[in-house]
């Protein structure tokens, strides 16, 4: 099993702490992709949408005689050619929406995180916790790690305060435990999390159900 130092928020080493097997997930890059691909397709509203010639309205009448005029023949004012004319091929709203199998979600997750470990990317803070909920104080936090990419920071408990401090940084990414998905996982360079969010994981989840998974 695989055991990782554990932090505190000045970026001192406090301690060890000791990884269950569900943190020791083969890397199944397929899931990985699916479960990002999922995410951004269902947050696509899918809801543009033109008028074809059939819908616009009006356009009924032959604007001129078919012969004779030396134009070419023309039979509605709402042809695709026209000023207030129908669109050619056009969109119309529909559902991007796709779905994923629980279990293979959780793959896909903890595949992700056992990849942030492996690749030293993955820090365990004592406690999150920030005193005046002040800007300044996350920056210092980041600055103590020396974090120059982005950052994935995970809460086991959600803090007003710290959500407030770290609203302003670009770089700095905050969710609660329960919120953590595969997506957010690979899109941050680095995973910063919580010591009880990490026992909330290892407790939430079956390490043999996710095992059958990946031999699946």
């Amino acid at each position: 099993m695989p055991s990782i130092k554990v932090f505190n928020m000045k970026g001192q080493e406090v301690g060890t702490k000791e990884l269950g097997e569900i943190f020791a997930i083969e890397y199944n890059e397929p899931l990985i992709h699916q479960a990002v691909v999922t995410r951004l397709a269902n947050e696509r509203q899918g809801t543009k949408s033109s008028l074809t010639r059939s819908e616009v309205r009006g356009g009924g009448k032959k604007p001129y005689r078919q012969k004779g005029t030396g134009s070419a023949r023309q039979g509605s004012t709402r042809a695709p050619q026209w000023t207030h004319g129908g669109v050619v091929f056009a969109p119309k709203s529909r559902d991007f929406s796709k779905k994923m199998n629980i279990t293979a979600k959780r793959v896909a997750l903890f595949s992700a995180l056992s990849k942030k470990i492996e690749d030293n990317e993955f820090y365990c803070i004592d406690k999150l916790a920030v005193e005046n909920g002040k800007t300044k104080e996350m920056v210092a936090f980041l600055e103590a790690f020396n974090f120059t990419k982005t950052v994935l920071m995970v809460m086991g408990d959600s803090d007003v305060k710290v959500l407030r401090a770290s609203s302003n940084i670009p770089k700095l990414s905050t969710l609660p435990v329960e919120q953590l998905n595969t997506y957010d996982v690979v899109k941050n360079a680095v995973v910063v999390i919580a010591e009880n969010a990490v026992d909330y994981l290892q407790k939430q989840y079956d390490y043999e159900e996710v095992e059958e998974a990946c031999e699946e």
